[in-house]
Formats: C-alpha cells, sequence, structure tokens
C-alpha cells in the first residue's frame, strides 16, 4: 500500500511541537506492516540543509508566486518528498512565525502551495508513485483535500488528522482568487467558512475519514465546549471520524540508550534515575532535598493550564514538592512563573525556551511531570512519563484520560496505577491531586511500583499503526465498492 502523507513538520528534521514526532514515528511504524509512506514537506532552511539537491523530480514555473520544485530523498529512514520553493520557505525564523514570533503574513500563501503540491502528486504528478491514500495532518496541509475534490484526484481516498482543533487556519475571502480553486469551492460545503477561508474546516469537508489523535478527544470536539465551532460539522461526519491515540518512538524514547541522560536505566530499576534527579537540581537551582521534583515542560499558554498552575505554586510548594518548568510562550505566564521562582528560591526553578536534551532529562530525573492542560487532543510529554518513570499528574481530558491509570485505591491495590488523574482543571483540584501525589510518594514501594506499571506500559505505535493501516484498507474497499 502506498500512502502520500502532507505535514508543515516532521521529526527530526523540523518541529515545534507533538505533531513533528506523530509524523516522523507513523510512517516507520506502518513500514513494518506493508504500508509505504512518502511524506510531503515544505524546503525549509533547516531542511534543505539535509542534503544536496539533485534533479527534481518534478518543477513548477510559477507556484504560488516563485519556481518551485519537489526533490525525493531518504533521510533517517523516512522517504521524503521535500518542496523547495524559496520565496515561500527560505526565510529566518520558524516554520509558522517570523523571528519576532507574528505569524508569516503570508502562511495562507505558503501551505496553499503546499497543498497544492499534494494534490497534484495525489493525482499522479510524480513519475512512477500513485499513492493509494493520501493523508494529511493539521490546517497546513488540509487543503489539499480540497484541491482533490476539485481536481483530478477526486476518487483518492483520504485521511485528515486533527491535532489540535484549535488551530484551524482561517483568512479573509479575499484570498479565495489566489488559491486556485474553482468558483464552487467557496461555499458552505467547500471551503467558505463564516464569510472567510477556513483550511482545516476545507479538510474536514473533504475527507474520506477523519481522525483525532485520541478516543476521548475524537467525542469531546463533538461538543461546543471543545468543538472550536466546528462541531456542527464534526457531528455531521461522526460516522467517519475516529479517535487513535498516538504512540512514541520507543528507539528515541528509551531510558536504557537515551545519549541524552546523565544515567541510563533499565524499567526494573528506577532507583538508578538519581544521577539525572541531580542534573535537574543543579540546572534549575533546586536545593538537594527528599521532596519530589514536579516538572512541566510544556507551551505556557492557558490551553495548557499553566495560568491554573500559576495561580497555585504557593499551595503546591507548601504541599511539600519542588517545581521545574522548561517551556515558553504567554509572556505573561512566563513572567509569573519567574516570580514564583523568586519567591521560593531552591523550589521553584524555570527555564524559558525549548530544549530537547535538557526535556530528556527531566523526564529521566523528575519524579512527576504534571500536565494541567483545559484540554489535551493526545499529550505525548505524559507517554514519556510513563517510559521514563516519571509519573504523570494530569488532568482527566483528551488522551491524557486515555493513556493514565488513576491511582485510586482499587487501582493502587491491584497494581494497575500509572498516574494521577485530576477534575475539573482548577487550582483547588490540582493543589488537591499534588496532596494525593505526596502520599503517595511517601509510600516508596507503593511510589516505586507505579512507576515500573507505567515504564511496562504500551506506548509504541505498534497498537495505532495497525489501527491506522485497518483504517486505511477500509477506505481502499469503500473505493473499490
Amino acid at each position: 500500500m502506498q500512502v502520500l502523507a502532507v505535514t508543515p513538520e516532521i521529526y527530526p528534521l523540523i518541529k515545534t511541537g507533538g505533531l513533528a514526532d506523530v509524523t516522523g514515528a507513523l510512517p516507520l511504524a506502518l513500514g513494518q506492516r506493508g504500508v509505504a509512506t512518502r511524506t510531503l514537506i515544505p524546503g525549509y532552511p533547516v531542511v534543505m540543509a539535509k542534503f544536496k539537491k539533485k534533479k527534481a523530480a518534478t518543477q513548477y514555473s510559477s507556484l504560488q508566486g516563485g519556481k518551485a520544485s519537489v526533490h525525493a530523498v531518504k533521510i533517517d529512514g523516512l522517504d521524503l518528498l521535500v518542496l523547495d520553493a524559496p520565496h515561500l520557505f527560505d526565510r529566518p525564523g520558524g516554520p509558522y512565525v517570523d523571528a519576532g514570533g507574528k505569524d508569516w503574513p503570508d502562511n495562507w500563501r505558503r501551505f496553499a502551495a503546499l497543498s497544492q503540491v499534494g494534490a497534484d502528486i495525489a493525482s499522479g504528478a510524480l513519475a512512477g508513485f500513485v499513492p493509494d491514500i493520501v493523508h494529511v495532518h493539521d490546517w497546513q496541509a488540509a487543503l489539499t483535500l480540497a484541491y482533490m475534490r476539485y481536481g483530478a484526484a477526486v476518487g483518492v481516498p483520504s485521511v485528515i488528522t486533527v491535532h489540535n482543533l484549535a488551530f484551524q487556519g482561517q483568512f479573509g475571502a479575499s484570498i479565495f482568487a489566489e488559491l486556485g480553486l474553482p468558483p464552487q469551492a467557496m461555499a458552505l460545503d467547500g471551503v467558505e467558512y463564516y464569510g472567510g477561508v477556513g483550511y482545516l474546516k476545507a479538510g474536514l469537508q473533504a475527507a474520506w475519514a477523519i481522525t483525532t489523535v485520541s478516543p476521548t478527544y475524537a467525542q469531546e470536539i463533538r461538543s461546543p465546549q471543545f468543538g472550536m465551532g466546528l462541531d456542527g460539522l464534526i457531528n455531521s461526519r461522526s460516522t467517519d471520524l475516529f479517535g487513535i491515540v498516538n504512540g512514541i518512538d520507543p528507539e528515541i524514547w528509551n531510558p536504557v540508550s537515551d545519549p541524552y541522560l546523565v544515567g541510563k536505566y533499565a524499567p526494573t530499576a528506577p532507583k538508578s534515575r538519581e544521577p539525572n534527579k541531580r542534573a535537574v537540581e543543579q540546572r534549575f537551582g533546586l536545593g538537594r532535598d527528599k521532596g519530589p521534583i514536579v516538572c512541566v515542560i510544556s507551551r505556557l499558554t492557558w490551553q495548557k493550564g499553566i495560568d491554573i498552575l500559576a495561580g497555585v505554586v504557593d499551595e503546591v510548594v507548601g504541599a511539600g514538592a519542588r517545581l521545574a518548568v522548561l517551556g515558553s510562550g504567554d509572556p505573561g505566564l512566563e513572567g509569573a512563573l519567574h516570580a514564583a521562582a523568586a519567591r521560593h528560591p531552591g523550589r521553584v526553578g524555570v527555564v524559558v525556551g525549548y530544549d530537547e536534551a535538557l526535556s530528556h532529562v527531566m523526564q529521566g530525573g523528575c519524579d512527576a511531570i504534571l500536565i494541567p492542560s483545559r484540554f489535551e487532543p493526545c499529550g505525548l510529554t505524559q507517554l514519556y512519563g510513563l517510559r521514563y518513570g516519571c509519573v504523570p499528574l494530569v488532568a482527566r481530558t483528551g488522551g491524557l484520560a486515555d493513556t493514565v491509570i488513576d491511582a485510586n485505591e482499587a487501582a493502587v491495590a491491584a497494581g494497575v496505577a500509572t498516574g494521577i488523574l485530576f477534575a475539573p482543571e482548577s487550582g483547588p483540584a490540582l493543589v488537591q491531586a499534588v496532596r494525593r501525589m505526596m502520599t503517595l510518594y511517601a509510600d516508596r514501594s507503593a511510589w516505586a511500583a507505579m512507576q515500573k506499571q507505567g515504564m511496562k506500559s504500551d506506548v509504541s505505535w505498534d497498537r495505532s499503526a495497525v489501527k491506522y493501516a485497518d483504517l486505511y484498507k477500509t477506505l481502499l474497499a469503500r473505493k473499490a465498492a
């Protein structure tokens, strides 16, 4: 089976969050099940620097305002199609924002171009490659399905995966004339969305199947609370909606062999995590203490519930926990956490920014990872925590609820607990969860048992890859019928 994936980022080449981890790991897992994936990605500078350009697989004399070409390359086991369009992607800053953190004003054009090329490849633009399935990820690739629907690839089965419904790619109606879509596409059952153009909405409308990254989130987005204005459309497509929980790459996230760790350890020996704990204490300025270290590795935003945490840091520290925070985001939240660190020297440490190596050491050395998200489509950091014996302390929402077994009395007695869940997403509930954690932590044998149980959890892509492969087969059968 041949699959064309279209995504704005992929690990290890370009990453801003969990999307890249998924698009980097899923093709490898699918490959073990007879599904070959070629992934179309933008030619950002960091991507183009990874290979020497050879003869292009296809070229464009004009693609959204400039020349472009597609290059077929293999990097780190991934079969990639790289869209080299310097006028769109050869620029400093991140994939979506400039060096000052502001959205590129031509994002609509950049990802329309990516989508146009995706649809062209779906219709056979590359010699020797005609995909059986097209699988697109998030709003930046979603318009691929609109171009397919109104073009030559209308009969190719397609899947869209929503990693976070909050990011939708909404633009003014004035851009429609430059998208190259037929006039009938600017309609309620097409790309039109509240008078403008909705990229994600267009993909949801056109896809043969819609997946989200956890079963609970698939149900949550059918409600007005989590549907972000798209719940009506999603409910109308409910028979085509599937929740498939994310996995992680067990080779990259492996405490036995992780090159980032100060001290490596086996799942049967969580006590060997201690050198990593010492490293966390040093990096975050935390004093040597018997209290557990709770880490936060996250975007510092409202969605992630960081304002909830900022409001109760004093109570968290008062309960006996130490806090290590790695992330960046809302300047006000960054400031609030820095203020908390100033109030509690040696008890609260904050590092603003993104540091892949440090995140591994934190998972390998901290006692618990706190994720107080208001909504969480899947979440990956709790899966890393399970793998590394860093006990998840998480809000009962989305994929967090699907992947963590709460340490209630029955679960602890049965030896199946893997973490601590709390609801609602509020300060008092979070503090109560920390107090529950402290009680469990005081029972060293019970805590070690929970760590080991979490480390035994199957957080790989194995089961999820089977579900994706089965979904692809179902769509192909529908096409044949």
